[in-house]
């Protein structure tokens, strides 16, 4: 899932984010609600996680803009208000499901799961939740990874790198492109980070197979194809 967290408390969203991270998830952020609205809007989530109390627009008005601009995001709504009139409110407003704080993050998790695996069913739905390339499939609700029917076990962050690769199959996928999505890194780190992964990614994916799937494109980046690569 890619999610985007809009809470004005450090700590909290601090542990979400790693959280979600360690579920394998990418989980952006935001800390007040006009830049969660922005991000919203701009960016293409499975799941918004949104802050009913927040600095410069509220979680409600928030919901509400949005679905007035037509955006149809499935929103989880977090808040200390725990009252059945305040969980109504929030469902009126726009919201998809409602979680009073405190809440245990096992709970939060599989909610954002169904919301995310609804929007997948909806007839539209912009985002794909299996990816095929030749005989590599990925599932990204089930985490589930195989090529000619074989199961291939990935690392979360493996898992990311080549959800990434895959969902731009065909498409050179520059370095940057890989630190800001996969890592988020938002600066070039320097280190050899991205050539160690996507080493271990081609080790699992690639070994015993006659074609290759993962490529590099010299001084580009990288690219997932089908055919097999005639300089790597």
């Amino acid at each position: 899932m890619r999610l985007l967290i809009i809470e004005d408390d450090r700590e909290a969203v601090a542990y979400l984010v790693k959280a979600f991270r360690e579920a394998g998830h990418v989980a952006d952020h935001a800390q007040d609600g006009l830049d969660g609205y922005a991000l919203a809007r701009e960016g293409d989530y499975d799941v918004l996680i949104v802050d009913r109390m927040l600095p410069k627009l509220d979680g409600l008005s928030l919901i509400r803009s949005l679905r007035e601009q037509g955006v149809g995001t499935p929103v989880l709504i977090l808040s200390a208000l725990g009252q059945v009139d305040d969980r109504v409110k929030g469902l009126r407003a726009g919201g998809d499901d409602y979680l009073p704080k405190p809440y245990a993050f096992s709970e939060l998790l599989a909610r954002t799961e169904v919301l995310a695996r609804r929007r997948a069913a909806a007839p539209g739905s912009a985002e794909p939740t299996v990816y095929r390339v030749a005989d590599l499939e990925l599932d990204r609700l089930s985490h589930r990874v195989t090529r000619a029917g074989r199961e291939i076990v990935l690392q979360p962050r493996e898992f990311r790198l080549l959800e990434y690769l895959m969902r731009h199959a065909g498409q050179v996928v520059t370095r940057t492109m890989l630190l800001e999505n996969v890592w988020d890194y938002h600066f070039d780190p320097q280190t050899n980070v991205i050539d160690v992964h996507v080493s271990r990614l081609r080790a699992k994916v690639d070994k015993g197979f006659e074609h290759p799937m993962i490529h590099t494109v010299r001084g580009a980046g990288y690219m997932v194809r089908a055919e097999e690569a005639r300089a790597s």
